[in-house]
């Protein structure tokens, strides 16, 4: 077994732990939150999502085994094709995409029947993008002209054509671009005269649309849901978030137990938007929810070793730019089931019932070991 592991495994084999335990925590989570659900759509078929997913996580984990065996430098051409295919896949979900929940972010695929979130998509080719486009231009770092203007066109571009149906995913992008930035060694002054640019241009949009009387499909849920959150009242997202306050307090320092969730029959989206609050009232706030918190964190920490100890600039960007956008959606993720923030809509990565995010996240992973390999070309670990 040792030998088979040494020979197809590649990269740092922490992350894959971090990937395994993450993928684990899903399947038995998604199993618990959709037993009634399954129960009811599919005639007493409890196990039919949980054979759903678990699928879709397998097949994301062959997904990810396969993207890390590439070498890391072929993703400098592939990041450049997915961007030029992701700015057209977001026009057309801002006027034909399929609504679903108020929002238009998903491309129905007919023939196979599935339907595609193109932020998640544009996520992945935006944040290699910038990670391509950085390791290229190390020698020309303070050029605005040449460096600066063509990349921060691009980020903003991207970001704004998020921003109608998915502000936080936008925000998180963003901010992720600029950490890649930052590590491609941007002077900070630079640095600060992007952020300014990007917070007036999202600011003064998020600012229009909370002091105007827009009600446009998304637009007019995010900001009821911000207006709720703030004022405490139960429209907007403050019902989920209360009744996720429940399951949390249920569950307390040690769960309720595997299965025994009662808010799971109550709570809307339990296993997708919420799925970190059903985790610990079933498995508790330490054994459940400080270990989820640590396997995240271990993901960022080994992405930044990889920063550390690589002489490949492209490896460095990718890692750290797509482990920090995981990472921080996750937090979100938490931090709105826990009741810090408003309700944003997005998943907790590989945990959450998913379907072609978890291909998407699968990749981001893959690309995170191929870029380990750097590190370990051999499959030598330390």
């Amino acid at each position: 077994m040792r030998e088979f592991i040494q020979k197809n495994i590649k990269g740092d084999y922490y992350i894959w732990f971090v990937v395994i335990a993450l993928s684990i925590f899903g399947i038995l989570a998604v199993y618990s939150a959709t037993g009634t659900l399954a129960y009811a759509e599919k005639g007493g078929n409890t196990e039919y999502y949980l054979m759903k997913h678990a699928f879709l996580v397998i097949f994301g984990l062959a997904t990810m085994w396969l993207t890390h065996l590439i070498s890391i430098q072929y993703f400098s051409r592939i990041a450049q094709i997915m961007l030029y295919l992701a700015i057209p896949l977001l026009i057309y979900t801002l006027i034909f995409g399929v609504e679903i929940n108020d929002a238009r972010r998903w491309i129905s695929l007919p023939v196979a029947g599935l339907t595609v979130q193109s932020s998640d998509f544009a996520k992945l080719a935006l944040v290699a993008y910038v990670a391509r486009f950085m390791a290229k231009r190390q020698g020309e770092v303070h050029d605005f002209k040449r460096t600066l203007l063509p990349i921060l066109s691009v980020i903003l571009v991207v970001c704004l054509l998020i921003f109608p149906e998915d502000f936080s995913t936008s925000a998180v992008l963003f901010l992720t671009s600029m950490l890649v930035l930052f590590l491609g060694r941007i002077p900070l002054k630079q640095i600060g005269l992007l952020v300014g640019i990007g917070l007036l241009v999202l600011g003064g949009a998020f600012t229009y649309v909370m002091k105007s009387d827009v009600q446009f499909g998304r637009i007019a849920t995010m900001k009821s849901r911000i207006e709720a959150f703030s004022s405490g009242s139960d429209d907007g997202g403050t019902y989920q978030s209360r009744q996720a306050k429940i399951a949390v307090a249920r569950g307390g320092f040690v769960g309720t137990g595997p299965g025994r969730s009662r808010q799971k029959n109550i709570l809307p989206s339990p296993f997708a938007d919420f799925i970190y609050a059903i985790i610990i009232e079933e498995y508790g706030s330490i054994f459940g929810g400080l270990t989820l918190v640590l396997l995240y964190l271990l993901l960022l920490y080994r992405s930044f070793r990889i920063v550390l100890l690589t002489e490949n600039p492209l490896a460095a960007l990718l890692a750290i730019g797509l482990s920090f956008s995981l990472v921080v959606q996750a937090l979100i993720n938490m931090g709105v089931a826990v009741n810090l923030l408003p309700v944003t809509g997005l998943a907790l990565p590989i945990v959450s019932r998913g379907g072609t995010s978890i291909l998407f996240v699968s990749i981001a992973f893959g690309i995170i070991l191929s870029a380990s390999r750097t590190i370990y070309p051999d499959r030598e670990h330390e």
